[in-house]
């Protein structure tokens, strides 16, 4: 895919309206009449997308078609970053974004109810196809060129608080953060645009960030997590100067929206690169930014049981991804702390006298409470994260109808797993739990009334005493 560029031949135009307002240039390539004379100047960027085997009918219909829309309307329209680059890697993009120089409002306009205008910080229009919506953005120039503090705010620390100044494709490759994203294709004349050899580092397997790095990650530092997440996904290396800042750095994270470190987490750990990407987040002190109340569990040879318990987690989340099976946030998260929770549940019952139930319930709002202020998981998670923890008391029931209810919980499966998890990293006795449990799934009813009988003669209930009451002497009668 990343062969020689070729000199395309001229050929005969097509009688229609998409050729018609093309110009043919001396090199052969078609460009749009509307934007001619600025790919001229610029002839060096812009290259023929059949040279690395990209065609129209490889994108997006609906992309297709909001590009095909806003250029009728008089406005630059391409199809950018992400879904160019997987494209020129061979792998199959799974969504495609538009950057166009319309404004918000305009892009509004054209579109009508189709059309949702998003976010205050850096404002998008998210144009509806039923599920399937493709983002649109406006070229952004800048902050220099700022006029008021609506349109450009920045903190103390140099974090882009408001990012909507507008201008020309040329300062929107500028503003973007790696070289690799800062790739345009327009289908109207099939044509990329390449303003920093993005290409050449893909080809080279090299991650450049665009600019200063320090200033480009002290503008948004969640930067860094996306260099860690595309070293993964990608297998890049970082080139050494956008490396070094990454651990000074690391702090400026705090500084982020608890919920959209959520977000990130989940790109980070649930897109089957989720072993790569810890490794990549410990070695450049990221994850301690993340997960803050999980660093007392790291020790230096990393084979705490907490630290055992997040690879084996992440292994299972990689290996369920590759397989195309569901994955829970919930679960992830409900194994990465569980050895937290049960420190803090024997410090509850050792120091504080509480019997098993009211520890688990106190120290799982604790561990929770830490974890979302660093992550600001919602409810829906934390609820489900609560019911995997209770679980665990739950499946230590074996006699009676105790099992034949614990199976009829909604996330009894998400709770053996678990169960699991813990009998890989712990051994012992958790080994002939997680044994038990499983034969007791896959059994018929007289099967399992056995393993129950079998359990009830190995751990019989005490018997209760029955204390015989005395009678009551009537008293004597005082004479």
């Amino acid at each position: 895919m990343f062969g020689k560029k070729k000199k395309v031949q001229p050929q005969k135009a097509h009688q229609t309206k998409a050729h018609s307002r093309r110009v043919e240039q001396p090199t052969g390539q078609y460009v749009n009449k509307k934007t001619a004379n600025q790919s001229h100047r610029y002839d060096k960027t812009v290259i023929k997308a059949t040279n690395f085997g990209i065609h129209p009918c490889m994108f997006s219909r609906n992309a297709l078609s909001v590009v095909e829309k806003l250029q009728r309307q008089g406005f630059e329209a391409y199809i950018v970053g992400g879904s160019i680059r997987d494209m020129l890697l061979g792998k199959h993009p799974k969504d495609f974004d538009v950057a166009t120089n319309a404004r918000p409002e305009q892009i509004q306009n054209i579109f009508q109810r189709q059309c949702r205008l998003v976010g205050r910080r850096f404002r998008l229009a998210h144009i509806m196809f039923g599920r399937d919506i493709i983002e649109v953005a406006t070229f952004r120039a800048n902050h220099n060129d700022a006029r008021n503090e609506r349109q450009a705010k920045q903190s103390h620390e140099g974090m882009l608080l408001r990012d909507n100044v507008y201008g020309t494709i040329e300062q929107d490759a500028e503003r973007r953060d790696f070289t690799i994203n800062a790739l345009y294709y327009n289908p109207q004349d099939n044509t990329l645009r390449d303003y920093f050899n993005g290409i050449e580092d893909l080809k080279a397997g090299k991650l450049r960030l665009i600019g200063e790095p320090i200033t480009r990650y002290q503008e948004d530092p969640v930067r860094m997590l996306r260099a860690i997440r595309f070293m993964a996904k990608l297998d890049m290396f970082l080139e050494k100067p956008s490396e070094q800042p990454i651990q000074e750095l690391a702090y400026l994270l705090k500084n982020i929206p608890p919920a959209r470190l959520f977000d990130e987490s989940l790109k980070l750990l649930q897109t089957g690169h989720g072993v790569k990407t810890y490794r990549l987040l410990r070695q450049y002190g990221l994850f301690e930014q993340l997960f803050p109340s999980l660093v007392p569990f790291f020790t230096e040879k990393e084979d705490s049981f907490a630290e055992r318990m997040i690879i084996t987690a992440l292994t299972s989340t990689d290996e369920r991804v590759a397989d195309k099976l569901r994955i829970n946030p919930a679960f992830l998260f409900a194994a990465f702390f569980w050895y937290p929770l049960r420190e803090k549940v024997e410090i509850l019952k050792n120091e504080g006298g509480l019997n098993n139930y009211d520890a688990y319930a106190l120290a799982g709002n604790e561990i929770l409470d830490l974890f979302c202020q660093a992550l600001a998981a919602p409810r829906r998670h934390t609820t489900v994260i609560r019911d995997i923890w209770f679980l665990q008391l739950q499946l230590l029931k074996r006699t009676g109808s105790a099992p034949t209810r614990v199976m009829e919980h909604p996330k009894f499966r998400a709770a053996f797993d678990l169960l699991a998890m813990r009998a890989e990293v712990e051994g012992g006795e958790t080994i002939e739990l997680a044994k038990w449990w499983h034969e007791y799934q896959f059994s018929n009813s007289d099967q399992r009334n056995q393993l129950v009988k079998e359990q009830q003669s190995l751990h019989p209930k005490p018997k209760k005493k029955y204390f015989r009451s005395r009678k009551r002497l009537k008293p004597k009668p005082i004479e």
